[in-house]
């Protein structure tokens, strides 16, 4: 035991070291300063098992739920709680435990893409429009604050209107509307960057612009992004959701949640559970992902603290 205890502190020890030895110590010794940081939030790690446990059940649905997610059974419609239907069935006879379990894959599915979508053409935006400056920073953030000017939900909206509805339609249209806060972003961060010392040895080295951003400017960008992209996938879920209820997302039988309380809105008086259910699923994943991001702004963004 002393051994292990010993070992410990001199790993610990080698970590944080005022000197370190290399590229890989620092780094480490970084990361381990800033876990500590973030295991002191406790929301912010309660936020980060929420989005865990979001994570598991979407990965095990198949053997989570107990039943088909889209298989009817009208003589079960309507059904209260029980031990047989945790959350009830819906006005198809459906297992609503089972639609929301499965619902976590399509929400997942959904927050992913237009993360991978939305996150890239931002930076790349801002970070070019901050670099360069001149005619192509004003073409660049007029661009943005054309996009900006409407809410994201009513732009959303218009987008799917032209593409159809369907949930990879749905993904389009969400991260055509949630690219421009990140490029804004990324712009001033570039701006604060691109005059500094560092950046002007690179320059006199032959570095050309494109080398300078991807490779220098980009990855001082990506704390902020992170944060930000992390704090607005509530956002993406909310919209997603919005689309979901107005017929413009997933369609049926999909177990999208969103369908799921549009589709229960008529019975909300006499069965409140077909819309409370996949209500608080939205509820709970969006307040997990606000709490994540806020504990990950202690940590990569410290001077945001207030």
């Amino acid at each position: 035991m002393t051994d292990k205890m010993t070992t410990s502190g001199t790993l610990k020890e080698w970590l944080l070291t005022d000197t370190p030895g290399s590229a890989f110590q620092a780094a480490s010794g970084r990361a381990y300063l800033g876990i500590l940081e973030f295991l002191k939030n406790r929301l912010a790690v309660i936020g980060l098992l929420i989005i865990v446990a979001l994570i598991l059940i979407a990965i095990f649905a198949p053997l989570i739920a107990p039943f088909d997610p889209i298989l009817t059974n009208l003589s079960q419609r309507l059904q209260p709680f029980s031990a047989e239907h945790i959350f009830g069935t819906d006005e198809l006879g459906r297992d609503i435990f089972s639609r929301v379990v499965w619902g976590s894959r399509l929400t997942l599915y959904v927050i992913g893409l237009v993360a991978i979508i939305a996150a890239p053409v931002g930076i790349v935006v801002g970070t070019v429009a901050g670099y360069f400056g001149g005619f192509i920073d004003t073409v660049l953030m007029r661009i943005t604050d054309i996009f900006l000017a409407f809410p994201k939900l009513i732009l959303a909206l218009a987008f799917v209107a032209a593409l159809g509805p369907g949930i990879e339609n749905a993904i389009i249209a969400i991260a055509i509307t949630s690219w421009p806060p990140y490029a804004r972003i990324s712009r001033g961060e570039t701006i604060t960057i691109r005059n500094s010392d560092f950046i002007r040895a690179i320059q006199l080295q032959g570095a050309g612009p494109i080398r300078i951003i991807i490779k220098h400017i980009m990855p001082l960008c990506l704390s902020s992004l992170i944060v930000r992209v992390t704090l607005d996938m509530a956002g993406i879920i909310i919209t997603a959701a919005g689309l979901g209820f107005l017929g413009l997302g997933a369609q049926p039988p999909s177990p999208e949640w969103g369908a799921m309380t549009s589709s229960g809105r008529a019975y909300i008086l006499d069965h409140w559970w077909l819309i409370t259910m996949p209500g608080m699923a939205i509820f709970i994943v969006s307040l997990a992902f606000n709490l994540l991001g806020d504990g990950l702004r202690e940590v990569l963004d410290p001077k945001s603290d207030d």
